[in-house]
Formats: structure tokens, sequence, C-alpha cells
């Protein structure tokens, strides 16, 4: 009866063992996948990244493209916007000295000056 004993424990101890020698191989199986998915992860992660440094390069350097363009039509605006201004005093100096001169002392101050060339025009006809 005690050799029945061992050997039925014996028997069960075998079937312990090759169960775990069983689930040992499955575990190695799934980390091998496991490992496998991750590598594959890791792949893409790598390609996703990579989409993304050169996504934000060319956002960059569109980025400066638009900076430049805009700072190149602000400064032809302020050109245009200047020679306009120039313009403007141009025209309203001519128009100060147009009224001036259309105006009651202005017509005064022109009066004198033509009498007054006329008066040395006179002199000098009268002392030759």
């Amino acid at each position: 009866m005690g050799d029945n004993v061992n050997t039925a424990i014996l028997e069960r101890l075998e079937r312990i063992v090759e169960s775990l020698q069983d689930n040992s191989t499955k575990m190695g199986e799934l980390l091998a996948v496991h490992n496998e998915k991750l590598d594959k992860q890791d792949r893409i992660d790598a390609v996703l990244f990579e989409k993304i440094d050169n996504l934000s390069d060319r956002m960059e350097k569109s980025h400066e493209e638009i900076k430049k363009g805009c700072e190149r039509d602000i400064r032809l605006v302020d050109q245009h916007l200047r020679q306009m201004e120039k313009k403007m005093w141009s025209i309203f100096g001519g128009l100060a000295v147009i009224s001036f001169i259309v105006s009651v002392p202005g017509q005064k101050i022109v009066e004198n000056v033509l009498t007054s060339q006329q008066a040395e025009v006179r002199i000098e006809k009268i002392a030759q």
C-alpha cells in the first residue's frame, strides 16, 4: 500500500510538472507574441514621430514665409501711405496759398506788391 501511495504521488507530481512545462511553453509563446507586438508598435511610433517632426518643420517654414510676406506687405502699405501723406500735405499747402491769395487780406498784399513794383518801374523810368 505504501508503494501505491508513492506511485500515486509520483504520478501526480509528474502531471503537475508536465502542466507547469505546458504553462511555461504557453507563457513563452505569449511573451514572444507580446514582444513582437511591442516591436511593431515601436516601429509604428517611430514612423509617426518622424511624420510629426516633418510636419512641424514644414509648418515652421510656412510660418516663416507667411511672416516675411506679412512684414513685406506692411512695409509696402507704409510706403504707400507715406507717399499719399506727402501728396496730401502738398495739396493742402497749395490750397492754403490759393485761399490766402483769394482772401481779402491776401488781395491787399498782392495789390501792395504789384503797386510797389509799378512804382519802382515808374521811378526807374523817371530817373533815366
